[in-house]
C-alpha cells in the first residue's frame, strides 16, 4: 500500500467496481465472444487472450476477438450478438475474487454501506448481482447507463454518493481500472487501485495517481485501520 492519505481517516463508505475488482467475470465474458469465433469457423482463443481487457466489455471483447474498434461498420451488429451471448451465461463461470466475501461481511459488521459503480449496463448488472448473494447487503447499484455519463466522469460516484446519503469526501472507492481512479479523484474520493484486476491497457497501477495501491482485497481492511 502507498500514499495512506488523509482522506481515509473519516470513512463513511466504500464504493467498489464490480468486473475486476469485486468478481472475476473474465470467463463469461470471453466465452461469450469466443462463441461467436466458433459460428464463424475460426478458432477458439484462450482465456488468457481476452483476461487483460475484460474490463473494457464489448469493447475489449471485440476488439480481441476479432480486431476490431467501435469505428468499425459491423461493431454495432457483433456487440448486440456478443450481448445476447453473454446474457446466456451471465453467471455460469464467473467467480468471486479471493477475499471479497471476507471483506464485504468485515464492512457489514461495522456497520460501514457499501456499494457498486460499474459501467457495465443495467441490463446485465442488475440481473448478475440478483443472482449473487455477495451483493445481498450493497447499498447501491450504480450501472453505466443510470446516469448519462459513465465513467472516468464522476456522475456515477457521485449519484451513489448521494443516494447513500453520504459526502463524496468521506467515501472510497476501490477499482482495477485507471478510469476508476479518475473517476474517483474527479469526485473527490479516497482512491485505492487493486493489482489483481485487470487492469486494462495501463496496467502500471504507480501511474494512475490513486491515493492508495492494494494487492488483495483484505488490503483494504488494514488500509482503513491503519490510516
Amino acid at each position: 500500500m502507498t500514499k495512506i492519505a488523509h482522506c481515509f481517516t473519516d470513512v463513511r463508505a466504500v464504493l467498489f467496481d464490480l468486473d475486476g475488482t469485486l468478481i472475476d467475470s473474465a470467463p463469461d465474458l470471453a466465452a461469450a465472444v469466443d462463441k461467436m469465433r466458433l459460428t464463424r469457423g475460426m478458432h477458439s482463443l484462450p482465456l488468457a487472450h481476452y483476461r487483460r481487457m475484460a474490463g473494457a466489455g464489448a469493447r475489449g471483447m471485440l476488439g480481441v476477438a476479432f480486431g476490431i474498434t467501435p469505428e468499425h461498420p459491423d461493431f454495432n451488429t457483433l456487440r448486440e450478438e456478443f450481448f445476447c451471448n453473454y446474457e446466456q451465461c451471465l453467471t455460469q463461470r464467473t467467480q468471486v475474487f479471493k477475499g471479497v466475501p471476507e471483506l464485504l461481511a468485515a464492512l457489514d459488521r461495522s456497520k460501514l454501506p457499501w456499494g457498486v459503480v460499474t459501467n457495465k449496463s443495467a441490463r446485465f448488472t442488475m440481473p448478475l448481482t440478483t443472482a449473487m448473494p455477495l451483493f445481498a447487503t450493497a447499498r447501491t447499484i450504480i450501472s453505466g447507463d443510470t446516469t448519462p455519463h459513465a465513467k472516468p466522469d464522476p456522475q456515477p460516484l457521485l449519484e451513489a454518493a448521494q443516494r447513500m446519503n453520504i459526502p463524496p469526501e468521506r467515501c472510497i472507492y476501490v477499482g482495477d481500472d485507471e478510469r476508476d481512479i479518475v473517476a474517483g479523484l474527479a469526485a473527490g474520493m479516497g482512491t485505492v487501485a487493486v493489482t489483481y484486476g485487470y487492469l486494462g491497457q495501463k496496467a502500471d497501477t504507480s501511474q494512475w495517481g490513486a491515493h492508495a495501491t492494494i494487492n488483495c482485497a483484505e488490503g483494504l481492511l488494514q488500509l482503513i485501520a491503519t490510516a
